[in-house]
């Protein structure tokens, strides 16, 4: 077996929440538990970060991630999903598992696959565990799927939880309200382990104080924390952030090559945890902790965040792909200077595409694209569904053909914007 084979393996047997949706969600941590047994428990061989929430957990992972690594430790980092490579999903100090590892852990373990019969997201979860455990990570930052509670990755004890934010996103797994999409977040908040809680809305306080409580866990809010001041782009195409202190009022600038405005918030959280992490122990400086911010891209390979092309026109991608997280996007859309905005947007067919499209502004230049995997909402019906607000542009059948069309229309004045799904910014992102 090669590793296509294995691959092709992995993506064709076993059902994926990217691709199929529903079909490949379960309720409950049995088989999570029974491929633990099999490998021997690996997540109890180094210690982990665990970061649940709506939006924000992926940038907060690799801002620990980086962090970390700066620092010495031997960090493994598990994700989710891909956008060109399964093997973003898993990595050490930022370098992707060997093509090796993964044909190894199919060959070596098809039969107990077989007879489990895993998701794919639980699979991974295993594979990640055990690659980390082999290779001897000191510590693992690990963000949750779509949920916390029922999650593949809540076997572990972390040394932190970490809630990012709560939005309205998977409302047919975890909730209609946002007090119960909360409740499921929670779930990953353990006996005795400290909880840090980014900016959320204030409604949803007394869950997690609640959870907390039973749990006997220090409670900490990031926005009681830190606010950011001030912000802005450095010649050197960074963004710097003037975080200040809400207690004593010291300014903390921090810079990092992660260029969107709603990073604030993140930060926030991320200046929270490392503040907590201090406490217990663990080795840092400040030296390390500013290098982590400011090479998150190139120590752990994030992209598709405000991620920007090209310029003249100026060409940027952003995967928020729900009503809060698009919303951020727009914000900062609409502090860019352009002549005429362009939107090549798709969508996955479980969203709020109503509660979305309503935020789109009308006086841009729509180009709908169909993003390629079975999940993808035609680009028929999105633009059927546009048209109905008032958003004018053409249907095509890829994201390629999409935009392809909106760089022929713009002029050097203009911006050009993908996004409205991951897999629109992944498909971007393979033709670039």
């Amino acid at each position: 077996m090669n590793y296509r084979e294995a691959i092709t393996f992995l993506f064709d047997s076993l059902p994926m929440f990217q691709r199929t949706g529903k079909a490949a969600y379960k309720s409950n941590l049995d088989n999570t538990l029974r491929l633990d047994r099999y490998f021997g428990s690996p997540h109890n061989r180094f210690r982990t970060i665990h970061i649940a929430g709506t939006n924000g957990k992926g940038s907060v992972s690799h801002m620990l991630a980086s962090i970390l690594a700066e620092a010495g430790y031997k960090t493994g980092l598990y994700t989710s999903p891909h956008l060109l490579d399964f093997r973003e999903r898993i990595r050490i100090n930022g370098r992707m598992i060997p093509k090796r590892e993964i044909t190894d852990f199919v060959r070596n373990h098809s039969s107990v696959i077989g007879e489990v019969q895993p998701s794919f997201f639980e699979m991974t979860v295993a594979l990640a565990f055990d690659y980390f455990a082999r290779k001897n990570v000191q510590v693992a930052v690990v963000e949750t799927g779509l949920g916390g509670r029922l999650d593949s990755t809540n076997i572990i004890r972390p040394e932190i939880s970490i809630i990012t934010n709560i939005s309205m996103d998977h409302t047919e797994f975890l909730g209609d309200t946002l007090p119960a999409i909360a409740r499921e977040k929670a779930g990953i908040i353990k006996p005795g382990v400290p909880v840090v809680i980014g900016p959320s809305d204030p409604s949803l306080r007394p869950v997690f104080q609640e959870k907390a409580a039973e749990t006997h866990s220090e409670l900490l809010w990031a926005e009681e924390r830190y606010e950011c001041r001030f912000s802005t782009l450095t010649p050197e195409n960074r963004r710097l952030f003037r975080m200040a202190d809400r207690n004593s009022g010291n300014l903390t600038l921090v810079q990092t090559d992660l260029l969107g405005d709603y990073q604030a918030e993140n930060i926030a959280t991320v200046l929270s945890v490392l503040e907590t992490l201090d406490r217990a122990g663990w080795l840092f400086n400040r030296e390390q902790v500013e290098a982590g911010f400011n090479n998150v891209v190139q120590n752990t390979g994030l992209r598709g965040r405000w991620e920007v092309l090209g310029q003249n026109p100026r060409i940027v991608c952003d995967t928020g792909h729900n009503r809060a997280g698009l919303q951020q996007v727009l914000g900062q859309i609409n502090q860019t200077p352009w002549k005429h905005l362009h939107m090549v947007i798709g969508f996955v067919d479980d969203k709020d595409i109503g509660g979305i499209l309503e935020l789109l502004p009308a006086g841009a230049s729509y180009y709908f694209a169909r993003a390629s995997v079975p999940r993808a909402l035609d680009q028929h019906i999105l633009k059927q569904k546009a048209w109905a607000r008032h958003l004018q542009g053409d249907a095509f059948g890829t994201v390629k053909e999409a935009f392809s069309a909106a760089k022929e229309a713009a002029d050097p004045d203009d911006m050009i914007f993908i996004g409205g799904s991951t897999f629109v910014v992944a498909d971007l992102l393979a033709i670039m």
